[in-house]
């Protein structure tokens, strides 16, 4: 396997796991943490989001610029990781945005049926991202696709 297939074949894997990562917290997290701030607290033992989410974006990220360079002159290929590079930029943009404030504020907030009220709504709105990072692993496995056909 060459570096420029593995690159691809990495791409896909991380997204795969924000996916995972996305699932995993509409399941199991967000059906529970505006009811029970603490859950979201790490200062009070609870889940810290950012151990999983910073080193999987991150990661993603660097390894997609480096799939769109190493497979620029084939098409296929290019359009798709450029599906998912804008794909993700969007979420990016938008959690950056909105989400992430909010969830910092959350994580320092003292419940009361305001914030819990805030929290639901940042719950439902965040089953959107989740489509996000469904079309960006969508095209990551159309690049890999294209790229093992190449």
């Amino acid at each position: 396997m060459t570096l420029s297939l593995a690159l691809v074949a990495l791409s896909f894997a991380l997204a795969a796991a924000t996916i995972g990562g996305g699932i995993y917290e509409f399941l199991v997290v967000d059906p529970a943490w505006p009811r029970r701030l603490d859950i979201v607290q790490p200062r009070k033992g609870g889940i810290s989001r950012r151990r999983f989410w910073i080193p999987v974006h991150t990661a993603f990220e660097l390894v997609l610029l480096a799939s769109i360079f190493l497979w620029w002159d084939v098409a296929q290929a290019r359009s798709w990781l450029l599906v998912a590079l804008v794909s993700h930029v969007i979420m990016r943009a938008w959690s950056f945005a909105d989400f992430i404030p909010k969830a910092i504020v959350f994580e320092a907030a003292t419940p009361s049926p305001a914030i819990q009220s805030a929290a639901l709504r940042w719950v439902r709105r965040s089953r959107l991202r989740l489509l996000l990072d469904l079309t960006t692993a969508g095209a990551a496995l159309a690049a890999l696709i294209e790229a093992i056909r190449y």
